[in-house]
């Protein structure tokens, strides 16, 4: 039994734990160690999490198994184009993973997407992670490269784009 919610401000370490219990399973294998350090507090630190739910620059979208947080997702429209709509994250318990949480939560997004009378959906991913076939499986297609400079390190996606009905 599954259930989705709008994350608030008091959900701050909710998401930043689900991150920390995310990340390392998922980047651990494509990057060092250091660098999953630095950007899980760039990207998941409470402040900037707190700082998102507070000012709506980020949604986020928590998904509960039993009451208990396994899984979550943040979107927003785009900065530079406010017609694209953007998942800047999805990530679910490694736990839970084969479930479908993350076929609901991109689902639950696009909704969200629709609601507010936008028809396209980005977001970026590694293209080394392993979650590339599951994002073309929900019909989002690779429309370029980008390589993003965190701090020492670099982020090399692909951006992918899904247009929606």
């Amino acid at each position: 039994m599954y259930n989705i919610r709008q994350a608030t401000e008091a959900d701050t370490e909710i998401i930043r734990q689900l991150a920390e219990d995310t990340w390392w399973p998922t980047y651990g294998p494509i990057l060092a160690k250091e660098q999953i350090e630095f950007m899980l507090g760039e990207i998941y630190s409470a402040e900037k999490i707190s700082q998102q739910l507070r000012t709506g620059e980020q949604q986020f979208l928590i998904l509960t198994e039993n009451t208990e947080p396994v899984a979550f997702a943040g979107y927003s429209p785009r900065t530079e184009d406010p017609e694209i709509y953007k998942l800047h994250k999805l990530y679910c318990l490694p736990k839970t993973q084969g479930k479908g949480y993350g076929k609901i939560l991109i689902n639950a997004v696009i909704e969200k997407v629709k609601e507010a009378g936008k028809h396209t959906l980005d977001l970026n991913v590694n293209r080394h992670n392993k979650a590339l076939n599951f994002y073309q499986k929900m019909g989002f297609e690779v429309a370029y490269e980008e390589d993003i400079a965190i701090g020492p390190y670099w982020m090399n996606d692909y951006v992918m784009r899904k247009q929606l009905d």
